[in-house]
Parts: C-alpha cells; structure tokens; sequence
C-alpha cells in the first residue's frame, strides 16, 4: 500500500469519525429537545389552570366541572396509592419467581417458564383490564372483599382500611391487576441479573454450608442490587402510568376514602375518561395540569432511582 493511499484512508476515516461524532450528538440533543418540548407544551396547555387556582390545585379535593372548580389530590393519591400498593405485592413475588428459576426450577422447565413470564409482558393493557372487569372483580366482590370485611375489616387501625360494601373495583382491585402487571418485568430483570452472578460465588458459598436462602441473601443479592433496584424502579415507572387496566377496575371516582375497597382515580384514569368530553379552556388546562403533575412524580421517582444506583455504584467502588 502506498503512502498516498495510506494518508487518503487515514483522511476518509477521520471525516466518517467526524460524521459518526456529530450524527450521535444531534441525536442526543434530539431527544432533550424532544423533552423540553413535551414540557413546554404540558405548561403551556396548564397555564389557565394554574393562574387559576396555583398551589391549591395540587390539595384541593374537589373535582366539579360544571362550576369549573378542579382540585388534582384525589387523582394524586390513587396514582401514589396503587402503585405503592402494587410493588409491596410484586416485588416479593417476584423474587420468588427470580429465584425458582435460577436456582430451584428443573432445567426442562426453565426456558418455558421463562418465555411464559416474557409473554406476560407483552399482553395489551386493555386486556388486563378486561379481564380485571369481567372476571376479577366479580370473584373479589363475591368471595375475598366481604372475607376481608369480616376478618380484617374488625382490626384496630388496620381493619378501616378493609371496610365498605363489596363492589369488586376500587384502590384495592386497581393494585392487584398493576402489581400482576408489573411482576413480568421485574422477575424478567431479576433473572438475569441473577444468571450473571458468576456460579463460583454461589459454589462457594454452597460449599461452606450455606443453604439456598442464605445463598441468594447474602451472595447473590448484594452482587446483583444495583440491576434489582433498576428492575424495581422499572416496574414502579409502568406501574405509575398505566391507563387502561386502572380505567377499567379502579372506579372512577372523585372521592377521596380511607377504605382500599372503595372506588377512587388515578392521574392516567382521570385523563382517559375526561379528555375527550372536556369542554372549555380551563377543564382542558386542568386536564393537561395532571398530565404535567404525572410527568413531574415519574420525573422524581426516576431521578430518586438514579441517584440510588449511582450510591450503590459509588459504595461498591469504594468497598472495592
């Protein structure tokens, strides 16, 4: 190869390098423009809501469009609620099913269960919510509300939160149908965080004595916590924007009750149900207000996972 071949290889390169570096930086910029501009138009839209009722919109309970006076607390907490309620339910079993399947599962059965539990993830969420309607909430209102009335609902402090006439939808049935949501995605993430786990560790840890427990305790989840908290907050994130399924189970219902049985709303049921027949600029920017507020919970709940796993990274490094 010649010396002038070699330097026009050399020039041709460094000009692809050169456009590769800046393809790659416009797309970057793409996506943060793409952010500001959701935003923007999210507080453009909310703007007569917010001079309108300002900070009181965010505690304010009463919802009534015909005297156009909105209040976004009941949306707020059902959104806050259900999801809250949701990963105290997945995340358990999800790691039961994370550990059956690394450690306990028979091999024949792995890959099939595994597929199963990513097909889960990929079911329409309306179909979840059908089903939540027409086949859950019939059974809970016929044989696990009025159960959970009579032997729960007695309780001190506990037992107000399990009172109420046994309709089938509420906060309650909304969490249960998101926490069978988002336990495909958390197990899926926690399996193979579990699968890195180099097989020595655990080997070696068998070895000493250590039972299957302890093996998964004091080996396996410190090496893998920075996937499983990514994992947890992955589920959180759907489990705080879901639409459909919460629509459909949840109630619909502007009012704000102690009761889990009873029916309330959340952000994204509220938006589904109301956008289409919101009449006037101030329903619309109320409208549009919550959809910001939703924005901003999931902006902080991101942020605050972020940082978590940035701790995590930063004290593994250290111990290192």
């Amino acid at each position: 190869m010649s010396l002038f071949s070699l330097e026009a290889r050399l020039q041709r390169q460094a000009i692809l390098d050169v456009v590769f570096r800046g393809t790659t930086r416009i797309a970057a910029f793409f996506v943060l423009l793409l952010l500001l501009g959701i935003i923007g138009s999210l507080v453009l839209g909310s703007l007569p809501a917010i001079k309108a009722f300002g900070l009181g919109f965010l505690h304010s309970a009463e919802w009534d469009p015909v005297n156009e006076k909105f209040g976004a607390w009941v949306p707020i907490v059902g959104t806050l609620v259900t999801s809250g309620i949701a990963l105290l339910i997945a995340i358990p079993v999800s790691f039961g099913i994370a550990l059956f399947l690394t450690e306990l599962s028979p091999r024949v059965l792995r890959r099939p269960l595994g597929v199963a539990i990513e097909l889960l993830a990929g079911i329409p969420s309306i179909i979840y919510g059908m089903w939540g309607l027409f086949v859950f909430a019939p059974l809970f209102a016929d044989t696990v509300e009025p159960w959970l009335t009579e032997h729960i609902g007695t309780w001190p402090y506990i037992g107000e939160f399990f009172v109420g006439p046994p309709m089938g939808i509420g906060i309650f049935t909304a969490s249960l149908i998101l926490s069978i949501m988002v336990i495909p995605f958390i197990s899926s993430v926690m399996r193979d965080v579990f699968d890195v786990v180099p097989t020595l560790l655990k080997e070696s840890a068998y070895g000493l004595g250590a039972t299957t427990w302890e093996v998964m305790w004091k080996v396996v989840l410190p090496y893998t916590k920075v996937g499983v908290v990514g994992g947890i907050m992955l589920g959180l994130g759907r489990a705080l924007g879901e639409t459909m399924a919460v629509t459909f189970v949840i109630g619909n219902a502007h009012e704000l009750s102690k009761s889990l049985l009873m029916p309330g709303n959340s952000i994204s049921s509220a938006l589904a149900n109301e956008f289409t027949e919101a009449v006037g600029d101030l329903y619309t920017a109320s409208l549009v207000e919550l959809g910001l507020i939703l924005f901003f919970i999931t902006f902080v709940v991101l942020s605050i996972a972020r940082y978590m796993l940035y701790r995590l990274g930063k004290r593994e490094g250290q111990a290192s």
